[in-house]
């Protein structure tokens, strides 16, 4: 039996800043913006290629904005993926490079984290 993970709740405090944040800035996919009922609204984002998403939203969760785990992405091209986030403007660390595998951070408006990581030889 498979276990897939395919979607990640990030708690945010204003679901169209962070939308637009994902969307125009990062360059996630908008899968779905629905309200299903009355203080319901579900957001569902994808990172291009990913098979798990992220949902930003309101009614879904008692997270408080920000709190999100530590969140990771892996890039076939550490440095495009820098470009890409600085040119978009996203607030970008330099590129980290480990044994393991060089990365960037950033953080979203509400400071949930993220890293992108590539690693060499894959």
């Amino acid at each position: 039996m498979d276990w897939k993970l395919e979607l990640v709740f990030v708690p945010v405090s204003d679901v169209d800043r962070a939308k637009d944040f994902y969307v125009n800035k990062v360059g996630f996919n908008p899968d779905f913006d629905e309200r299903p009922m009355d203080g319901v609204r579900f957001v569902q984002l994808t990172p291009p290629g990913s098979a798990c998403s992220i949902c930003i939203g309101e009614g879904l969760n008692d997270a408080p904005p920000g709190t999100a785990p530590s969140l990771q992405m892996v890039v076939s091209d550490i440095q495009a993926a820098h470009d890409h986030l600085k040119g978009n403007g996203v607030e970008v660390s330099d590129i980290d490079i480990q044994d393991w595998g060089h990365f960037v951070y950033f953080a979203d408006p509400d400071g949930n984290k993220w890293a992108v990581q590539h690693i060499p030889g894959r």
